[in-house]
């Protein structure tokens, strides 16, 4: 459990990040739940953060105590809109978390200057954002706090992993007794996410297309895998994991992905470049250039009234199409009311839950694998109705 790795890994990632202070967990959430403990917010503060993302920005909230309220996005770029944070911010207001949603910057002058002249901590969520830039300023520099995500569908993957950083030294310290306190996950739950790549890559990939993908359902009804997100989490309750300490073993892996992450990110945007190219002049809604904002393409998200429809059909073919988010918050079989979400909360959210997919980008999608995507998309019949 114990390793020089993890040292390593965090020193290297503050360097890398320009960031003062790095405290490694076993996932994301783990460092936002470590982050909001550290904080000193009392019972009952109202953390502000956007609809369209994952349960597992929500749930460390309600974990620590909080409330979370929920801030709209915009359409062009996915992430939180200024002037509805403007508009939910109240006298119990302590807290932003913004999202870099897809890997493109959040609109960051605006939202410094509303925590700024509001009072309020700002938390970057940079799960989606590792290596994206804002006016030449990476990303996670910009608040108090930020955290990463290293899991297995991010910018690099250990499978589980996770990361908290700060330029505050008192906060830092705080951070710090929190991860000494949390401890290590246990063996088990180590092995597994070691046995995750392994399974994947030889066994599950290779053959997708034919039983792979029951394959993959039925290691994980075994425990032989573990889900992305537990079933637990889709209720509010914390899992037995969370939070602990990253383990020697997975810093191994993320240290080893770390490396590569300039490749990476090259990749992702060729990817999307490719993409734009072939996907321009159709139906299809394609992300958009901001100026100032460097977006590494975590996925290059389409926008299409069928995008449902064209994700069901992809997946019956055994065409590895994403689905995030097809509702305001992830998972889709999340239980919205135990996130404190209610419909009509946050319009914006709920239309593009309805009206997007994502095309992969990461660094095993050639230009080929990429044109069979292309060539499905533009030659889908979709229903009329």
């Amino acid at each position: 459990k114990k390793g020089g790795a993890i040292s390593v890994l965090e020193q290297e990632f503050a360097r890398y990040s320009g960031i003062r202070h790095a405290y490694s967990f076993n996932s994301g959430r783990s460092a936002l739940f470590a982050i909001l403990n550290s904080l000193g917010l009392q019972q009952g503060d109202e953390v502000l953060l956007q609809a369209f993302t994952c349960n597992a920005v929500p749930n460390p909230v309600l974990w620590a105590g909080l409330k979370p309220v929920y801030v709209d996005c915009r359409e062009d770029d996915f992430n939180m809109d200024a002037e509805d944070l403007e508009r939910k911010i109240t006298r119990k207001s302590k807290a932003v978390i913004v999202q870099h949603t897809f890997g493109l910057p959040a609109d960051m002058d605006r939202i410094v200057e509303i925590c700024k002249r509001r009072n309020l901590i700002l938390i970057e969520d940079c799960a989606h954002a590792l290596g994206a830039t804002y006016k030449g300023k990476k990303v996670g520099t910009f608040g108090r706090a930020a955290f990463f995500s290293f899991s297995r569908d991010k910018v690099i993957s250990s499978v589980y992993g996770g990361m908290a950083v700060t330029n505050d030294n008192e906060l830092a310290r705080n951070i710090q007794t929190f991860q000494q306190t949390a401890g290590y996950p246990s063996l088990l739950w180590i092995f597994q996410q070691l046995l995750h790549p392994v399974l994947m890559n030889w066994l599950i990939l290779p053959t997708y297309g034919i039983f792979g993908k029951y394959l993959l359902i039925l290691f994980q009804w075994l425990h032989i895998l573990s889900k992305a997100v537990h079933w637990k989490e889709k209720r509010g309750v914390k899992p037995a994991y969370f939070p602990k300490r990253m383990p020697n073993a997975l810093a191994v892996l993320a240290l080893n992905q770390f490396k590569k992450i300039e490749k990476f990110n090259s990749h992702r945007r060729e990817m999307a470049r490719y993409y734009a190219l072939h996907l321009q002049n159709t139906s299809f809604v394609l992300p958009k250039d901001f100026a100032g904002r460097e977006n590494i393409f975590l996925r290059f998200v389409i926008q299409h009234p069928k995008a449902h429809e064209i994700i069901r059909k992809a997946w019956n073919l055994n065409l590895l199409i994403g689905d995030w988010y097809t509702s305001p918050i992830a998972p889709d079989d999340t239980k919205a009311d135990a996130m404190g979400y209610g419909q009509g909360m946050c319009p914006v959210a709920e239309k593009l839950s309805q009206i997007t997919f994502n095309l992969p980008t990461h660094i095993n999608i050639s230009s080929k694998d990429a044109q069979c995507l292309i060539d499905f998309i533009r030659n889908i019949k979709l229903n009329d109705r």
